[in-house]
């Protein structure tokens, strides 16, 4: 009877759907002001750097140059895709608070300026412009670079830090491979 009674009793527990306690899924890794920093700067500086990729891919004469820019415009699709997956996924702000204290600590980057794109679109020769675009880039993808650190650094969510390591070694090349060429000019 005791043997009727255990079988029945397991039985009822595999209908009722019991099973052994399973250990909880650890918490989503959270993320901090870093990492949104991180995202919305980087998501502003591909904005600017657009500006320069998008005619160095098509006007400049070397196709060095060319090339450079047409990698840079497909990394930087890739990356803001998933940039803008994460903020909004986390119900923040695509663009940073313009607020004059709202960036301390992150750093005093140069961004492109107009007059910067203005050189690059009025620039009369292939080589002016190959130069100007060099140079613009250069000085861009540091700062890029920098940007990327702060997160590597300070940010909390481990696939944002990834990326940033990601990001660093993508534009760190990019310079390098500039370097070279505005060495030749």
């Amino acid at each position: 009877m005791a043997s009727h009674l255990i079988r029945l009793a397991l039985i009822l527990a595999l209908v009722a759907g019991c099973s052994p306690e399973r250990p909880a899924a650890p918490p989503a890794p959270a993320f901090n002001a870093a990492d949104v920093m991180f995202l919305q700067m980087a998501l502003e500086q591909i904005g600017e750097g657009e500006q320069v990729a998008a005619p160095a891919a098509e006007r400049a004469t070397d196709p060095r140059i060319r090339d450079v820019a047409a990698e840079l415009r497909a990394q930087w699709t890739e990356e803001s895709g998933t940039m803008r997956r994460w903020l909004l996924g986390w119900q923040q702000p695509l663009t940073a608070d313009p607020a004059a204290g709202a960036h301390a600590g992150h750093g005093a980057l140069h961004a492109l300026r107009a007059a910067d794109i203005e050189e690059l679109r009025s620039a009369s020769s292939g080589q002016e412009f190959d130069r100007t675009a060099v140079s613009l880039l250069l000085g861009h993808l540091g700062n890029c670079v920098e940007t990327s650190r702060m997160e590597e650094s300070g940010g909390a969510y481990p696939p944002a830090r990834a990326l940033a390591a990601t990001v660093t070694q993508r534009r760190q090349a990019q310079v390098r491979r500039l370097l070279t060429l505005a060495a030749a000019q």
